[in-house]
């Protein structure tokens, strides 16, 4: 059998908030393996958000086990951690985080700037990013000169730019129209066809719809864990939005 990519063994992570413990997570155990689109899901405050916080590595777990492609990573230390984060994963997030006076190549070669890549490769992996999105003839626009949903696409770009294996994207359609909504969850569908595990935090059953997992969070723990068949993002599916 083949190890899987993301492991999580009884994870827990509490808070202290005064004289009152806050358990975030109590007992998550979790097997995702390569090329899943898993959504992830929950009322405000059930425990999402430090879940991914945790995949992310942007967060050590009070107890368990986190391995990620082998290796276990729950109690390194945080410039271990940055390193991890760095060469194995990507992040999207709802409001885009584009640098406003920058291109779309130059937002897209940020990460690779920060691993001190040389200039060469840095312009040529960004363009190649740019292209796998769709967006190579945009390469020199900036923000404002883009859509709302081309500006997700420049940020799926940046977040692919390193090779991650995985790609956690925060309420990525959240502030996108449905048309556009759609093109994204395409590109994620497409991207786990090449082997890239997609999670995505959203509150949005229409969004979940296309992942091809849903775990449902609440009050620290995973209530359910459905693998179905997702629906294909395709802009000729009735209605032509999620």
């Amino acid at each position: 059998m083949v190890d899987p990519l993301i492991e999580l063994d009884a994870i827990t992570r509490f808070y202290a908030t005064g004289d009152v413990e806050v358990r975030a997570l109590d007992g998550v155990s979790l097997r995702i393996e390569a090329g899943e689109f898993v959504a992830v899901m929950g009322p405000s405050g059930s425990g999402k958000s430090t879940l991914m916080n945790i995949l992310g590595c942007l967060d050590r777990p009070t107890g368990g086990r986190y391995v990620l492609a082998g290796r276990e990573v729950s109690r390194l230390r945080k410039t271990e951690l940055a390193d991890v984060r760095s060469r194995m994963l990507g992040f999207v997030f709802q409001n885009f985080n584009l640098l406003p006076r920058t291109s779309a190549l130059e937002n897209v070669e940020l990460p690779l700037l920060y691993q001190g890549t040389r200039g060469r490769e840095r312009r040529a992996r960004a363009a190649e990013a740019l292209e796998r999105v769709g967006l190579g003839s945009r390469r020199d626009h900036h923000p404002n000169q883009l859509s709302g949903g081309q500006q997700q696409r420049v940020a799926i770009a940046r977040a692919l730019v390193t090779r991650p294996r995985v790609i956690l994207a925060d309420e990525p359609t959240g502030n996108l129209d449905s048309r556009t909504s759609l093109e994204v969850m395409a590109l994620f569908q497409e991207l786990g066809t090449q082997g890239i595990t997609i999670l995505v935090v959203t509150h949005e059953p229409d969004v979940a719809e296309f992942a091809s997992r849903v775990v449902v969070v609440k009050d620290g723990h995973v209530r359910s864990d459905e693998r179905r068949t997702p629906r294909i993002a395709t802009l000729d599916a009735p209605g032509g939005a999620p």
